[in-house]
């Protein structure tokens, strides 16, 4: 199989490391650009508009060749949003909301162009056992996660030990529904 020459270059503007990845291993070219947005400045419930507000921050004007991806993802448990846990206590508590329990994880992307621009988002359902404390602790404990919406990783080992079930896209939980990224940076080379 011949790799496919694309015509734009993503411009990542993310500062995930996992998207990061999941774009490298996607074979998309790619390029970190950094963003100055706060995203607390803002109400957490929509995962799209937040996208897209991280988009209109961009600092410059996109050159033809170029495509802006930015995204935000949230977790909502029992009617109540997930964000970052600001410390070890809150994302104790958080844990503690989805242990055992259904939730869903939502998100957003916008990707933008010098001439258009789409939103769109993904949700995934996701089961976790009963977690014990002691995982729980465990866990902050060894892989912080303060970065991460709704205090886990799926693809850490909370998510290895913990995660019974999931309906959707196991990337959309990582933070980037890969699939729906690839059909629309199809589109975006299309144009050209």
């Amino acid at each position: 199989m011949k790799t496919r020459d694309f015509n734009k270059i993503l411009l990542l503007g993310s500062a995930s490391p996992r998207r990061e990845e999941l774009i490298r291993r996607m074979d998309i070219p790619y390029r970190k650009v950094s963003i100055d947005f706060d995203e607390k400045q803002f109400p957490f419930n929509n995962v799209e508009e937040l996208a897209l507000l991280k988009s209109k921050s961009f600092d410059r004007i996109l050159q033809p060749d170029e495509v802006l991806l930015t995204a935000d993802t949230m977790v909502k448990s029992e009617g109540m949003i997930l964000g970052k846990p600001e410390d070890e206590k809150t994302a104790y508590e958080m844990l503690k909301r989805i242990s055992g329990k259904t939730h869903l994880v939502e998100t957003g992307v916008c990707m933008r162009s010098a001439d258009s621009f789409i939103s769109f988002s993904d949700i995934t359902e996701v089961v976790f056992k009963p977690l014990n404390e002691e995982e729980i602790a465990y866990y902050i404990e060894k892989y912080r996660p303060f970065d991460k919406a709704g205090a886990y990783g799926i693809q850490e080992w909370i998510g290895l030990i913990g995660v019974e079930q999931i309906k959707g896209s196991f990337y959309t939980v990582m933070g980037l529904p890969t699939h729906l990224v690839w059909e629309n940076w199809l589109k975006f080379n299309e144009k050209a």
